[in-house]
């Protein structure tokens, strides 16, 4: 009996088949995963332009996509040819490709579920300003000027939590704690001036390397003090909900430091 007679020559190819599309999945999701990670710590270090960089990124979940689909052919092979070793391998893939697919595309559902802004203030009638951080700023594409009702409205229908700090502490105290809690937040404090109850900073984000600058200000109100923080980013148009993210770990932060030092 010869082997295409009793089956052994087909069951042999398809574990050919199985292999071949084993080790395309696994090469697809491991260069999506490369193309997704790389561009944010290339344009950080100013090795590629941020238009690039993003085109990667949608390269890298195309190619997640399509290791995914890839190694689920690859698994299906590998349970018909009985080699689970090669399933095992087939699985690697999938992972691979689902990591660089998912986290952009959770990315950019967020980013259409949100407005297009980039400027989050507790208070939008008369919201902290920028003066020290302005030279900074100078190069910026976003303008420092707060863009009024429009903004306001927008912010108040997508974090309608975003609202100024009504805290029992003295402002002296709360000023001090904000100082504080933004350099445990890693943010690079430009200038404070306690008589004027101010503070500005700059927060650098990890992957891309954004600068968003933030402004706090600091009122006598009755026997406490009322806070309110502006945190705005110098590049793009939409922050994807940053700002807004950023504002409430620090409210939460500050209150939980205030709150130690009052016990």
């Amino acid at each position: 009996m010869n082997a295409a007679t009793d089956g052994s020559a087909p069951r042999h190819a398809l574990r050919r088949w199985s292999l071949a599309m084993t080790c395309l999945g696994t090469a697809l999701g491991v260069l999506a995963v490369l193309a997704v990670l790389l561009p944010g710590p290339a344009y950080r270090h100013g090795l590629i332009g941020l238009s690039r960089a993003f085109g990667t990124i949608r390269l890298g979940a195309i190619g997640g996509l399509a290791a995914v689909a890839v190694s689920l052919v690859a698994i299906a092979l590998t349970l018909l040819a009985r080699h689970r070793r090669y399933a095992l391998y087939a699985m690697f893939g999938l992972l691979l490709g689902a990591f660089a697919f998912v986290p952009p595309w959770l990315l950019l559902r967020k980013a259409r579920s949100l407005p297009a802004i980039h400027d989050i203030s507790t208070d939008t009638v008369d919201p902290p300003q920028f003066e020290a951080i302005l030279p900074l700023r100078a190069k910026a594409p976003n303008s420092p000027v707060y863009g009024g009702a429009e903004v306001a409205a927008q912010q108040s229908a997508a974090y309608p939590d975003i609202q100024p700090l009504h805290l029992a502490h003295a402002a002296a105290e709360v000023l001090a704690a904000a100082h504080e809690t933004a350099l445990a937040m890693g943010w690079q404090i430009v200038a404070e001036q306690a008589d004027a109850g101010r503070l500005e900073a700059t927060a650098t984000t990890h992957w891309f390397g954004f600068k968003d600058d933030i402004v706090i200000r600091v009122r006598p109100e009755g026997s406490g003090s009322r806070l309110d923080i502006r945190s705005e980013s110098r590049l793009g148009g939409s922050d994807v909900g940053a700002n807004a993210a950023r504002i409430r770990r620090f409210t939460e932060r500050l209150k939980h430091r205030l709150g130690r030092a009052g016990t």
